[in-house]
C-alpha cells in the first residue's frame, strides 16, 4: 500500500468561489498544483534538479469533482504515489474537508521527469527512484 502524504492545506476565499456559490474549477487546479510541487518534492528536490536543468512537466491530469467547496471551507490534500515509470511518475491527490473528511475532488495525474535544456523526457535516476519505492511502501 502506497504512503498516503499530505501535500496541501488552506481554506476556500469568498473569491475563490463564482456565481454558483462553489470554488471555481480554476482554483481546484491552483491547489493540485501546489499539491503537486509537495508530492515531486519529495522524489527530487529543486535543489537536486536545478543544477541538472531538470524539472517535472505535467502529461496528463484527471480531475473529479464530487462534493461542492464553498467559502470558509477548510481543505486539504491527501497524495499517494500510485506508480512508477522508466520517465514517470503517476501519483493520486484527494481534496478533503479538514472538518468533515468528506471529499471535494481527486486529481489523477502523470508526471514525467523533463530535461529542460533537450526539452524532453528523462531517465529517472536511481535516488529518485529510490524515494519513489520508500513512498510505495
Amino acid at each position: 500500500m502506497a504512503q498516503i502524504i499530505e501535500t496541501y492545506r488552506g481554506v476556500v476565499y469568498p473569491w475563490q468561489c463564482d456565481t454558483m456559490g462553489h470554488m471555481n474549477t480554476q482554483f481546484h487546479t491552483a491547489i493540485f498544483d501546489s499539491a503537486s510541487m509537495h508530492m515531486l518534492s519529495r522524489l527530487a528536490p529543486y535543489a537536486e534538479l536545478q543544477p541538472r536543468n531538470f524539472g517535472w512537466a505535467d502529461v496528463r491530469q484527471t480531475i473529479e469533482y464530487k462534493r461542492e467547496a464553498r467559502a470558509g471551507a477548510l481543505v486539504f490534500v491527501r497524495s499517494a504515489l500510485k506508480r512508477i515509470g522508466t520517465k514517470s511518475v503517476e501519483f493520486l491527490h484527494e481534496m478533503v474537508n479538514a472538518e468533515t473528511d468528506v471529499p471535494h475532488a481527486t486529481s489523477e495525474n502523470v508526471t514525467v521527469l523533463f530535461d529542460l535544456t533537450a526539452r524532453k523526457a528523462a531517465v529517472l535516476d536511481d535516488a529518485i527512484r529510490a524515494r519513489a519505492a520508500a513512498l510505495m511502501t
